[in-house]
């Protein structure tokens, strides 16, 4: 005999605030800054990053979206759960993704007040320095929508690949 249970999730919080509605230059702005950056990137690794730079911050509606056009944009399953503990599964990535995702992490937590310089060189050897720049503004970027996902508490769950692009 089976017996159907009805699974019981935790309610939906919902958003603080529809900052995007209270502050719609900020927004449009933010849309025209993020399409800047992303220029010259490869998607895939664009993605990584956001989910990465997200997971640090602790943005559950940005990892929701990138997690999702990750996977639209031909990202592994495999590679976007282990960006959690990518330091010991480096195996996953190429020399040049480790390189991004080091400065990701370094850029993102400034707990030492800097990036080091390590890092940087790293990123340095991978990326030409045009593509830098820009990895370096995409990441910001995404610490920026991060900032404003996380204070205005947007909720995850409802977003669909490719919506924003």
């Amino acid at each position: 005999m089976t017996t159907e249970e009805t699974v019981r999730y935790a309610p939906e919080h919902p958003a603080r605030l529809a900052w995007a509605q209270h502050a719609p230059e900020v927004y449009k702005a933010m849309l025209r800054l993020d399409t800047a950056a992303r220029q010259g990137l490869d998607p895939r690794l664009l993605e990584l990053v956001k989910i990465r730079a997200s997971q640090l911050n602790h943005c559950a509606f940005c990892l929701d979206m990138h997690s999702k056009d990750a996977l639209a944009a031909g990202e592994s399953v495999e590679r976007i759960i282990q960006l959690g503990a990518w330091q010991e599964s480096r195996h996953f990535y190429t020399e040049k993704e480790v390189a991004a995702l080091e400065l990701t992490d370094a850029v993102t937590v400034l707990t030492d007040g800097f990036v080091p310089d390590e890092v940087y060189d790293q990123a340095a050897k991978h990326f030409e320095e045009a593509e830098l720049a820009q990895l370096i503004a995409a990441i910001t970027v995404i610490n920026a929508w991060n900032r404003f996902g996380v204070t205005c508490r947007m909720v995850p769950g409802h977003y669909e690949a490719g919506q924003h692009q």
